[in-house]
């Protein structure tokens, strides 16, 4: 390898955390082109290419690599860039690179997200062969059978199929090279950073049961097994990555998921995720972020009073099902029926007769039923 440096993209402030983001065999720096600019707005954000992907030069790898001399260039990189700690997440080949460098260089990792990839890829044999077809051939067979391996039926991202086309080909061997060399299982109780595995539920070619290993054997890690996707998933399910990614570097949904449970009950947020869809996916992390992770969770105000605040504007809007909702969450944290009552006397002065009437007839209702509510928020 020589001291040439991988080419890279920068997004977000400069004194932000930084995110170094690694791509998948045969892509490039796009297969985050749908996620990298969400999570910009709270990192700087460092997307950089493997050897002979993308706009890297292909003389930084050669035959007979390993994926120890590529978490080498993420390093190199990062010190050309001034940054000592850094949060990683990588594809594949890339989220290899970053189980790696978690492993053997766990001063630099800050946290760490493994997206489709695996502890080993299946044995060598594979590998060998497929660098062997590739020097042989070049890649244009492996580009056409592309869409098949990355991507679940009737789903392709062209511009990611030319990138593999367009990778070259001795560069692209020489990381089948390391990948057949690569199995760092043994290493994997090491790590010690916060560490998130995300699965495609639909990827041939890392399945959800290399990520359950990878999972069960780091310490505190946490897995995530996405519907629909398969082995490109920030390309496939940007939303649904950006919202894992987003938990995991910043705690702040995962604090705001503890406190909604606990006021609207594990019933209400099971089933409210569970009907979460690629379309509502980014609006379920807006919640848990903004309105239960910083709003719900600031001290200044007790739950109780937060709870009368929101039945209030609620009758002043005319949101009777929302209200429903919020009546039983009273409940829960501990209101009772007479202070409940005395909020909606209060509407009545403030908000008009007729909503605190609606309202009236709302708690009325949920009092005497006292069953979960079916509301989406």
């Amino acid at each position: 390898m020589t001291g040439k440096l991988p080419h890279h993209t920068t997004e977000g402030a400069p004194t932000a955390p930084p995110l170094l983001l690694g791509s998948s065999l045969g892509t490039s720096t796009a297969l985050w082109d749908a996620v990298a600019p969400e999570l910009a707005t709270t990192h700087r954000v460092i997307r950089w290419d493997l050897p002979g992907h993308g706009k890297s030069p292909a003389d930084l790898i050669g035959p007979g690599a390993t994926v120890a001399g590529l978490a080498s260039l993420v390093l190199t990189l990062a010190d050309s860039l001034g940054i000592d700690r850094f949060a990683y997440a990588g594809v594949s080949l890339g989220g290899a690179v970053g189980l790696h460098l978690a492993a053997h260089h766990p001063e630099r990792v800050e946290s760490l997200a493994v997206i489709c990839s695996s502890a080993h890829f299946g044995g060598s044999a594979r590998w060998e062969e497929r660098a062997a077809l590739v020097r042989r051939e070049g890649l244009a067979t492996l580009a056409e059978s592309a869409p098949d391996r990355w991507f679940t039926p009737g789903f392709t991202v062209p511009g990611l199929v030319d990138d593999h086309r367009n990778t070259d080909p001795d560069a692209y061997a020489a990381s089948c090279d390391a990948l057949a060399a690569y199995d760092i299982r043994d290493s994997l109780a090491s790590i010690t950073a916060p560490t998130l595995v995300v699965a495609g539920r639909e990827d041939p070619a890392t399945p959800p049961a290399h990520a359950r290993e990878i999972a069960d054997a780091v310490p505190h890690s946490s897995l995530t097994e996405l519907a629909g996707a398969s082995h490109l998933a920030p390309a496939e399910r940007p939303e649904a990555v950006i919202a894992a990614l987003r938990t995991h570097l910043t705690g702040v949904a995962a604090s705001g998921t503890q406190v909604r449970r606990a006021v609207l009950g594990d019933a209400h947020v099971d089933r409210a995720q569970g009907n979460t869809t690629p379309f509502t996916a980014r609006f379920q992390d807006f919640i848990s972020r903004y309105a239960w992770g910083e709003i719900w969770t600031d001290p200044t105000l007790a739950r109780r009073e937060r709870s009368m605040i929101t039945m209030t504007a609620l009758v002043a809007h005319g949101h009777d099902e929302e209200l429903a909702m919020h009546i039983r969450a009273a409940r829960r944290i501990g209101l009772t029926p007479e202070e409940i009552g005395a909020v909606l006397l209060q509407t009545a002065v403030y908000c008009g007769v007729p909503a605190a009437n609606s309202a009236f007839a709302v708690a009325q209702r949920v009092l005497a039923e006292e069953q979960p509510s079916s509301s989406s928020e």
